[in-house]
């Protein structure tokens, strides 16, 4: 079996070998060419951690395996990532474990890919300012990720915690924009593409805030009461999703779902968009809204191009079971 390092794969794994991943797997799924397992999710009772599974199975690609880790919220007073994770690969033909790959850089880069695909298949082709909800460690990856996708010209952010936002300015200097700190009713005036980053558990987007024609990208909620944006700015919107079972129980579609607002049938696969057998955005006041659940197929997909790419790097380790 083949070993990639965290550090293979942040050497070798850029952006855009994470969003053809993505995109690619996003549309198998679409075909039914590949599913995911149901997620294991549980508090452990030590550490205040949780702690689960994500897997499935791509047959387009042969790609069989999971995602092990979770979120240990003391790992940072530790000079370690709160988010932990390890992915393991398996071959389809004999079940034999085939790799093991750091999945903490994949995880993040894989979450960006995602709200990146769905930019690159729904956001006006004229956006000009990307809105950032969120500026933690996952914001950055988002940034860079979603600037790839339009000309944008700015970027305007808010934080809960406003002292983490010179952070996220540091990396829209990088990339060139001009970067903003703003309150979030001026946020949804101005952007046309927003990204939401949080682990919010109430709306930080309302409905009347978010102008016609944006594209909204909500990546932050993945568990059962968590929330990012207002159920009627939901019920507004043209909805698409990563998995739509996911999407109505933990994503953010669950609130509106849960209150009559959305029926499941509103939802569609961004991968029928990328298939061509949904049109995707039909008008330029069209609000859509993309619900980035995070799903196993994403993690796996990625460390399959990892292990590719450090085989012919000869960066991974070979080692016998």
């Amino acid at each position: 079996m083949f070993i990639v390092s965290e550090e293979s794969c942040k050497k070798l794994v850029g952006r855009a070998d994470a969003f053809k991943a993505v995109e690619a797997v996003f549309a198998a799924m679409a075909k039914g060419d590949a599913y995911n397992f149901p997620v294991i999710r549980e508090a452990i009772g030590h550490a205040d951690a949780l702690y689960g599974f994500k897997s499935g199975f791509d047959r387009s690609g042969l790609v069989l395996g999971l995602k092990s880790g979770g979120y240990w919220p003391g790992n940072a007073a530790k000079g370690l990532t709160n988010h932990q994770s390890t992915v393991f690969l398996f071959d389809a033909d004999t079940g034999q474990l085939k790799a093991l790959v750091g999945g903490n850089y994949l995880t993040a880069i894989r979450t960006a890919a995602a709200s990146a695909v769905s930019i690159a298949h729904l956001a006006r082709p004229d956006a000009k300012v990307l809105g950032m909800v969120g500026a933690g460690h996952q914001a950055a990856f988002q940034l860079r990720a979603a600037a790839e996708q339009r000309s944008f010209e700015k970027v305007v952010a808010w934080n809960f915690h406003p002292e983490m936002l010179p952070a996220l300015a540091g990396v829209a200097e990088e990339i060139g924009l001009p970067f903003e700190a703003v309150e979030r009713e001026r946020l949804g005036a101005e952007a046309d593409v927003i990204v939401s980053i949080t682990s919010a558990h109430e709306p930080l987007m309302m409905r009347d805030w978010v102008k016609p024609g944006t594209h909204i990208a909500c990546m932050g909620t993945d568990t059962k009461g968590k929330q990012e944006v207002d159920p009627a700015l939901v019920a507004a919107a043209t909805l698409f999703t990563d998995e739509i079972a996911q999407s109505v129980t933990i994503g953010e579609f669950q609130h509106a779902v849960a209150a009559g607002l959305v029926k499941e049938e509103a939802i569609t696969p961004l991968g029928a968009v990328i298939n061509g057998t949904h049109p995707g955005r039909t008008s330029d006041d069209e609000i859509t809204l993309f619900d980035g659940t995070g799903v196993g197929l994403q993690d796996l997909a990625v460390a399959s191009a990892a292990v590719e790419l450090s085989r012919r790097s000869g960066d991974a380790t070979e080692v016998a079971l």
